[in-house]
């Protein structure tokens, strides 16, 4: 047999396993949301800019409507889009949609354990068990207010160090925040000149760029192919592995010095729940659960409340007609002596209508972390199959539901009276998603909004924002959109007030 005649039977060969593999899976899926028509491997990456994949997936429903199928290489995703669909999948079937879906960039890393990236009764037992604990330790009470108001007099403090000159925000924010869940997590703060500490801060938003990057967004579609190509990609599960380290060296500080008779921290409480279990060979509390959850908690704790006040700084820096509105509001409210607190912004409706519209616009997570269903279930008129992860994800893209014309009546721009009535008092609106929503929504969102009002409020008291350009040309679109949305770097001055 010459070669083109054996090419020729090793293309039909591959041709009939494609076309089998093809059948397969559409017998599996038989009733899924109709979408763009994929290609073998590549599935409709074709049909989008990878770059800006979340954008070519909103542009998508616009054709296939707010519920339809697309396929990231080999794996079929349900893309979910608009508020109305967001709420009946999330909220009124939460329990049918609160499984966890496959995320690459961290299930290399996580392995489908802790209480971000994992599911089932192990995640249901965790996330009671982080929310009870985070709770006694004062989450969402008045001595964790102390707490954040007690940091952000050490910001203040850093931020009068410049001096009025130029800076770049982005460390000063995040060790505020990350200190806040560190209280938490570990029992203290550190000082913003810890070398250890700023490390394990730029690990955290290393990670957060890369996943958001063309990159991540490479290894999300093509993860098993990605896994084996090099790039900066790669970099995302050894920082995992750095953060991890750190954590288990404070595990083993804590283990040390344990008093069952007086906890400390969210560690010392889960030590205290490994010896509870050790003779229970069902439970779900392990040592390797323990560091991943803790990761997840310093993670999650630092980057999303950093990254939202960089975004909304450089968004007040674009419009000094919001910023002035609020200094009028915080020097009739508050004063210039007193530190803010959240008793303050029930008679601050202007303050919290900004904060929720930096939420809103800035829009930090704007597709949330995968999700997949719990049972074979019926979703308007179409089957979802209750499947592994890594074979159908659900796909919710928060930001459709945060810039529906349907329920913001000025989307694309940032406008506090989106949360104000006609009569300025402060008026909520379910459509923002900013902390997700149903089963999956952020346990920490208390805290979040507790740190978001002290902080700016906080800076706002003490400071005029002086931006380093004429503001109608500082641009508030973000550098990269994919796990996040990653505000533009940017130096600004804070001069005293």
């Amino acid at each position: 047999m010459d070669f083109s005649g054996a090419l020729n039977i090793v293309l039909v060969l591959v041709a009939s396993c494609l076309l089998f593999l093809l059948a397969c899976r559409k017998k599996k899926f038989k009733n899924l949301p109709p979408g763009p028509t994929p290609l073998p491997f590549i599935g409709n990456m074709h049909q989008v800019d990878v770059k800006e994949l979340i954008k070519s997936l909103r542009e998508l429903s616009g054709t296939y409507g707010p519920m339809y199928t697309f396929h990231l290489g080999s794996r079929p995703c349900v893309v979910l889009s608009g508020y109305k669909v967001l709420k009946e999948a999330l909220i009124d079937k939460a329990e049918e949609f609160s499984g966890r879906g496959d995320f690459p960039a961290v299930q290399m890393w996580s392995n489908g354990n802790g209480i971000v990236y994992g599911t089932g009764e192990r995640w249901r037992s965790l996330r009671r068990f982080a929310i009870s604990t985070l709770k006694n330790f004062g989450m969402g009470k008045r001595s964790l207010e102390e707490r954040i108001k007690e940091e952000a007099q050490f910001l203040m403090a850093e931020f009068r160090k410049t001096q009025g000159k130029p800076f770049d925000p982005t460390f000063f924010l995040s060790c505020a925040g990350s200190n806040i869940i560190c209280t938490l997590v570990f029992g203290d703060r550190f000082e913003y000149t810890d070398k250890k500490f700023l490390t394990l801060l730029d690990l955290i938003n290393s990670n957060w760029k890369l996943m958001s990057s063309t990159w991540g967004q490479l290894l999300f579609t093509f993860p098993k192919i990605m896994r084996h190509v090099p790039g900066p990609h790669r970099l995302i599960y050894k920082n995992y592995l750095k953060l991890a380290e750190f954590v288990r060296e404070r595990i083993e500080m804590n283990r040390e010095t344990l008093d069952s008779n007086h906890m400390r921290d969210f560690i010392d409480c889960f030590l205290i729940k490994l010896q509870q279990e050790k003779n229970n060979p069902d439970s779900h509390f392990s040592e390797e659960t323990m560091s991943k959850t803790t990761v997840n908690l310093f993670f999650a704790g630092t980057e999303t409340v950093s990254s939202t006040l960089r975004y909304g700084l450089r968004i007040l820096l674009r419009h000094p007609e919001v910023e002035e509105k609020l200094h009028e509001e915080i020097d009739r409210v508050i004063g210039p002596n007193r530190s803010p607190c959240m008793e303050d912004r029930s008679r601050m409706p202007y303050t919290d209508a900004v904060l929720h519209e930096i939420q809103r616009y800035a829009d930090i997570v704007p597709m949330g972390v995968p999700h997949t269903v719990t049972r074979d279930i019926e979703f308007r008129g179409y089957t979802l199959p209750k499947v592994p992860a890594t074979d159908l994800n659900i796909i919710p893209l928060l930001c459709t539901s945060q810039f529906d014309p349907t329920q913001f009546k000025n989307p694309n721009s940032f406008d506090p009276t989106h949360f104000l009535d006609e009569n300025g008092r402060f008026r909520k609106n379910d459509a923002l998603m900013a902390f997700s929503a149903g089963k999956r929504v952020c346990l920490g969102e208390s805290l979040a909004i507790m740190e978001l009002f002290i902080f700016l409020t906080s800076i706002l008291q003490s400071f005029n924002l002086k931006p380093l350009m004429d503001p109608k040309d500082i641009d508030i679109t973000p550098e990269s959109s994919g796990l996040g949305n990653i505000p533009r770097p940017y130096q600004f001055c804070l001069l005293p007030r």
